[in-house]
C-alpha cells in the first residue's frame, strides 16, 4: 500500500515538472517562429527600408534563440547600419 502511494506520488510531481516544462516550452518556440517569421516578412516586403537586408543563419539563429526581441534587435541594427 505504501508503494502505491508513494508511486503515485513521484507520477504527481513528474506531471508537474513536465507541464512547467513544456507550458514554457511551447511559449519559447511561438515567440521564435513569430521572430523568424517577422525577420522574413521585413525582408522580403521591404518594409522599414530593409530590402538589402539579407537573412543569413547568423540572423535566424538569432531569432531562434530571442524571438520577437531578437528580431526587433536585428531591424534596429540593420537601420543603424549594422549588419550581421
Amino acid at each position: 500500500m505504501l508503494g502505491t502511494v508513494l508511486t503515485l506520488i513521484v507520477a504527481a510531481i513528474i506531471l508537474v515538472v513536465l507541464w512547467y516544462f513544456l507550458k514554457n516550452l511551447t511559449t519559447l518556440i511561438v515567440n521564435s517562429i513569430l521572430g523568424i517569421v517577422l525577420l522574413v516578412l521585413t525582408s522580403h516586403l521591404g518594409i522599414l527600408g530593409m530590402s538589402g537586408f539579407t537573412v543569413t543563419w547568423g540572423s535566424v539563429l538569432i531569432c531562434a534563440l530571442g524571438g520577437l526581441p531578437g528580431a526587433i534587435l536585428l531591424i534596429v541594427l540593420n537601420l543603424a547600419g549594422i549588419h550581421i
